[in-house]
């Protein structure tokens, strides 16, 4: 039985882990090995029928693994909780326990492009078909979903226009079709926004990003029900592989107990650097939560305990040469494709993150080539923001 914690915070550090289990360490222990041992011949035998609790081999469990599920799953509200060796391990594995041939996906308007390409491939391979919706209404979904559609696909805020999705109504419109909804949950974290308190089914995350926090492990997580659960770590953890380490589960532990102090700065960092942004001549449109001109602003002040820490905007004028250019001026900020860090990066996301999206389709999610992705960081904000003045100046 999971043990009830108030306040995120307090569980965020506490949750999932009991000192009195591991000899009183207080870090979590990095459990290092392998495979685990028998007392005897019948215990092991036991253990893989599934009629004696225990470990086996650290691709079927490990403890240093385990921690971090339960304590993900407690910072979800979920009932149980899978990690993955990368966020698209998560994501594969949550498609293919959903999907069989001829099934139908319904997605948000616009999705990571490495998500994009694996539907692509369960597409062309598998006769697995997907539609994009802009989910800004009720009547939108209900149009979109097919007597074969199993599963509907939701990023929010989507990356990188940053347009947010009400969770509640598309939540809703799935329940009177029985069709469970998945969240990449990735942008806001557990902290900002609850996919499973809104009525949605299944939450998911590149851990990469801001569970992990410090640029230094690349790792995956899917949050739901028990029995889901137990699904794709039988299908996509035991027989395809896609395992986490437990030195890189023990690193996620260590960025999960800073996570809402983190959330909180990259949050209020973001907040001033929009306002600057908006202001400045050289930039035209600036994407973020919290704008009013936001699509899903209204839905994002619903469900999002604060704005996150990812900015989007296009420049005034140009498109990829001069986005590149502002790119290449600045100092302090690095250009990198990840988001999440302590650091601030920035990204050309239609020649990086989404070149392996058709120019049509990558237009039709709104990402242009003058569109530039920013994940501020816990710099100080006026230093991150006299780096963005003097190459838009430059």
């Amino acid at each position: 039985m999971k043990k009830e914690y108030k306040h995120f915070e307090t569980a965020a550090i506490h949750a999932g882990y009991d000192t009195k289990k591991h000899l009183g360490s207080l870090s979590a222990p990095i459990y290092q090995t392998s495979t685990f041992t028998f007392d005897t011949a019948e215990q092991g035998e036991a253990r893989f029928a599934g009629t004696e609790e225990g470990y086996i081999y650290s691709r079927l469990g490990n403890p240093t693994v385990q921690a971090l599920e339960e304590k993900v799953a407690v910072l979800e509200g979920a009932e149980d909780c899978a990690a993955f060796a990368s966020g698209m391990g998560a994501v594969s594995a949550v498609l293919i326990e959903l999907t069989k041939t001829h099934d139908h996906i319904l997605c948000s308007l616009g999705v990571y492009g490495c998500t994009f390409d694996l539907l692509v491939l369960l597409k062309e391979k598998y006769a697995i078909d997907y539609d994009f919706s802009p989910m800004e209404t009720e009547e939108q979904i209900r149009n979109s979903i097919r007597p074969e559609t199993t599963c509907i696909f939701v990023e929010t805020p989507i990356n990188p226009t940053m347009r947010v999705i009400d969770l509640e109504m598309v939540a809703r419109v799935a329940k009177e079709h029985g069709i469970p909804v998945v969240v990449d949950n990735t942008f806001p974290s557990p902290y900002l926004q609850s996919p499973l308190a809104l009525g949605c089914d299944i939450a998911l995350h590149s851990a990469t990003k801001y569970i992990g926090g410090h640029g230094d492990v690349v790792a995956g997580l899917v949050a739901g029900k028990s029995s889901f659960i137990s699904a794709i770590k039988k299908n996509g953890l035991k027989d395809i592989g896609s395992i986490i380490a437990p030195f890189d589960a023990w690193l996620l532990l260590r960025g999960l107990k800073t996570l809402p102090i983190r959330m909180d700065r990259h949050s209020e960092n973001a907040i001033k650097i929009n306002e600057q942004l908006k202001k400045h001549p050289r930039v035209k449109n600036v994407y973020f939560p919290w704008n009013e001109e936001n699509a899903g602003h209204e839905a994002a002040i619903k469900q999002m305990k604060q704005p996150g820490g990812v900015i989007s905007f296009e420049l005034q004028e140009g498109g990829k040469q001069e986005a590149q250019a502002f790119l290449n001026k600045l100092q302090l900020i690095k250009i990198a494709v990840s988001l999440g860090d302590v650091e601030t990066l920035i990204s050309h996301p239609a020649s990086m993150t989404h070149a392996v999206i058709p120019e049509k389709e990558r237009r039709a999610m709104g990402v242009t080539d003058q569109l530039i992705r920013l994940s501020v960081g816990l710099e100080s904000w006026e230093d991150i923001w006299a780096d963005i003045e003097q190459a838009l100046n430059g």
